[in-house]
């Protein structure tokens, strides 16, 4: 990989060009009030950044990305719409010795616009791919919207939809409920015993007959999760039909048009889908307006579900096509619920803003230009 000071004057090369496509450049704390990311990610986050404590402050940590704090700095108080452009160092934990990078630059452009979506979204995936041309770069798109919109319109319980909707980027787990959920897979023994006593006890008597608490969690916490698992029992698995045309919505990739097409055939069947579905034609629209080709544009349903976490929109990322060891070049997409639950920790709550930016990695930028990757 090229050396620190090469990577440095690249960042800035392209700090420099967002600024010029309009973007305010900002800076960000490089330590973070964990809290915050706690509340967004759960205790997974652990897992990936790096955690301190201060005496004064609290739990910190080291800053995993640049999203989050440009966000909360855009939602005290930033002029609508608004362009942002940064540049600096994130760090990301590793459990395993390999490739992948611990300390690394990333350079940004977010953009906030309460109108035309669609028109944002091409606004900066054509920016990244007018950026990126000299590396040839294979572009890449999905919709996490669409999974989304599929999801919410399965015939099944709130619980059960709001289950999936949290682990739409955990793919295994996703399909571990599903399958669950549809009847396909049985649950887990020491489940069924637990539902079969439920039957005859209150959860409130099983667990004062339980013997010594061991653990964290509340008696009342324990109760109420044990009386959850027994309503979930008895509602009816999603239908096989409805599993299916949820699996093909999973398994879609293709170009652009075709997997358009592709999802207005589905919509037939799963109407729930047909505004997303909408939106993404609109997108394709807006895309072409900007001279990209959109005929040879991949479209993958399930992109990003694995990388992506905070997205629930549009997808997109740039990958060296000889390179298949390397991480992305280029990541980003739309969070409109990301701007809704940081605003909502804000005095008066509940504000919240369209928003969609991206990154990218000037490490692999310059590597990829030098032959050095």
């Amino acid at each position: 990989m090229p050396d620190k000071a090469a990577i440095r004057a690249e960042a800035q090369r392209l700090l420099e060009r967002f600024i010029q496509a309009g973007a305010q450049p900002v800076e960000a704390d490089i330590l973070l009030p964990a809290e915050t990311l706690l509340d967004l990610y759960g205790e997974d986050i652990r897992a990936r950044a790096y955690v301190t404590a201060d005496p004064l402050q609290g739990e910190m940590m080291l800053r995993p990305d640049f999203t989050v704090p440009v966000v909360q700095m855009h939602m005290k108080g930033g002029a609508e719409p608004a362009r942002y452009a940064y540049a600096g160092e994130v760090f990301r934990r590793q459990e395993h010795r390999g490739p992948r990078a611990r300390e690394y630059f990333q350079a940004g452009f977010e953009l906030f616009a309460r109108d035309d979506r669609e028109a944002a979204d091409a606004e900066v995936f054509a920016l990244f791919a007018e950026v990126l041309a000299p590396l040839n770069l294979r572009p890449a798109t999905g919709d996490i919207g669409i999974l989304r919109a599929a999801v919410e319109g399965l015939s099944t319980s709130p619980a059960r939809k709001a289950a999936l909707l949290r682990h739409i980027w955990r793919p295994q787990r996703f399909r571990t409920l599903l399958d669950r959920f549809g009847g396909r897979l049985a649950p887990p023994e020491a489940r069924k015993r637990l539902i079969e006593s439920l039957a005859q006890a209150t959860p409130e008597d099983l667990v004062a007959g339980a013997g010594p608490r061991i653990g964290l969690r509340a008696p009342e916490e324990i109760a109420a999760r044990a009386r959850a698992l027994a309503e979930d029992a008895a509602v009816a698995p999603i239908s096989a039909a409805e599993v299916d045309v949820l699996d093909d919505v999973l398994k879609l990739r293709g170009q652009a048009p075709a997997a358009l097409a592709h999802l207005r055939d589905v919509a037939v069947d799963l109407p729930a889908i047909q505004p997303a579905v909408d939106r993404l034609a609109r997108r394709l629209e807006a895309l072409a307006a900007r001279g990209i080709g959109v005929d040879d544009l991949d479209f993958e349903a399930s992109h990003g579900r694995s990388t992506m976490e905070y997205y629930d929109g549009f997808v997109f990322s740039f990958h060296a096509e000889a390179r298949a060891d390397l991480p992305p070049v280029a990541t980003g997409g739309r969070y409109d619920a990301l701007t809704r639950v940081l605003g909502k920790s804000l005095e008066g709550g509940a504000r919240e803003i369209p928003a969609v930016g991206g990154v990218i990695r000037p490490g692999l930028v310059v590597a990829l230009r030098e032959g050095t990757a």
